[in-house]
């Protein structure tokens, strides 16, 4: 008993081929699969961290931080995740480095929590960086257990920051500027 419309003519006609709603529950299956996949590439971005900066640059905040400062060079990481880079950066008389922020979000607006610098063919550039923040007062201690994930952390009291260097790497070695606030890098504290 199909209906002179093509639509109706499909739905009986497929009810009566599968055993009567095995179509129907497959389509609602596939409805939910899609939502479901859906929702998960769209999860809820958290509010942007505060701005902290650091020998001008910034360190955490808003995407419109990274771009005020010349971090205009986005990529797509992902999603979700936006990587912001500038190239030839000075800190005091060290570099140039390239450095990056990531973005939280599919258009950076869940901001950036660290910056991190590295030099794109000298590993040891660096240390540059590293020698002056000791000479000038910075205390550090390392992290790891002297195999893999190791970190020598720069410290000065009153900084808003502190410094993260790669001692074991896979790639390229980095340094990191995290801003004090931010507990969820791995930290140590100095002798």
């Amino acid at each position: 008993m199909a209906s002179r419309t093509g639509r109706r003519l499909f739905a009986v006609t497929a009810r009566n081929q599968t055993g009567g709603g095995l179509l129907h529950a497959l389509a609602r299956f596939a409805t939910v699969a899609v939502f479901l996949a859906f929702a998960g590439c769209h999860q809820p971005v958290r509010n942007p961290p505060p701005s902290v900066s650091y020998d001008g640059l910034p360190v955490s905040g808003p995407m419109i931080d990274a771009k005020r400062a010349g971090f205009n060079d986005c990529v797509d990481l992902d999603t979700v995740h936006i990587r912001c880079r500038r190239h030839g950066v000075m800190v005091g008389d060290a570099g140039p480095y390239e450095a990056a922020v990531d973005l939280a979000g599919s258009s950076g607006e869940g901001g950036f929590d660290q910056l991190t610098l590295w030099h794109d063919s000298d590993n040891n550039a660096v240390f540059k960086l590293t020698q002056a923040l000791e000479a000038s007062g910075w205390s550090r201690c390392l992290t790891g257990n002297g195999r893999t994930g190791d970190q020598a952390i720069y410290m000065r009291k009153g900084a808003p920051v502190r410094v993260s260097m790669d001692i074991s790497y896979w790639s390229k070695r980095r340094v990191r500027l995290i801003p004090q606030w931010n507990q969820q890098e791995a930290h140590c504290t100095p002798a």
